[in-house]
């Protein structure tokens, strides 16, 4: 059973679920216990190094990921950094979306409202 830990502060779209399915046979999504996602939603600002908070997330996946499950990591650069290293490193296989955006300008009242519609493509290994 392969599995792909969500390591990102949105949910999946049904496209994103179907192509993680076919593309990476993933049999079970794994979302973050609720501290880790606030955790990994909020690194601060003001912080001299980010690798002492990923403690918690990098023991959540020792104790629960195996070889060659997928680690989805989209978020803060530095977070994001590390956790690829680590995942490689891991045996881990890191993962990326990508997506189309669609956008549109429409000027009303002196102001310009910009739209985005982020459509996914596929998700693409993260490669050192």
């Amino acid at each position: 059973m392969k599995k792909m830990f969500l390591l990102f502060s949105h949910k999946l779209t049904d496209a994103q679920v179907l192509d993680a399915q076919k593309s990476h046979a993933i049999d079970e999504f794994v979302e973050l216990p609720n501290n880790l996602k606030q955790l990994w939603g909020s690194f601060s600002p003001y912080a001299k190094s980010i690798k002492p908070s990923l403690r918690e997330i990098i023991d959540f996946l020792d104790k629960n990921a195996t070889k060659d499950d997928c680690v989805l990591i989209q978020g803060d650069f530095g977070a994001t950094t590390l956790m690829v290293s680590y995942s490689l490193k891991a045996g881990l296989i890191p993962l990326y979306a990508t997506t189309i955006r669609n956008s549109n300008d429409i000027k009303k009242d002196g102001k310009i409202i910009k739209t985005s519609i982020f459509e996914h493509v596929q998700f693409r290994k993260y490669e050192l």
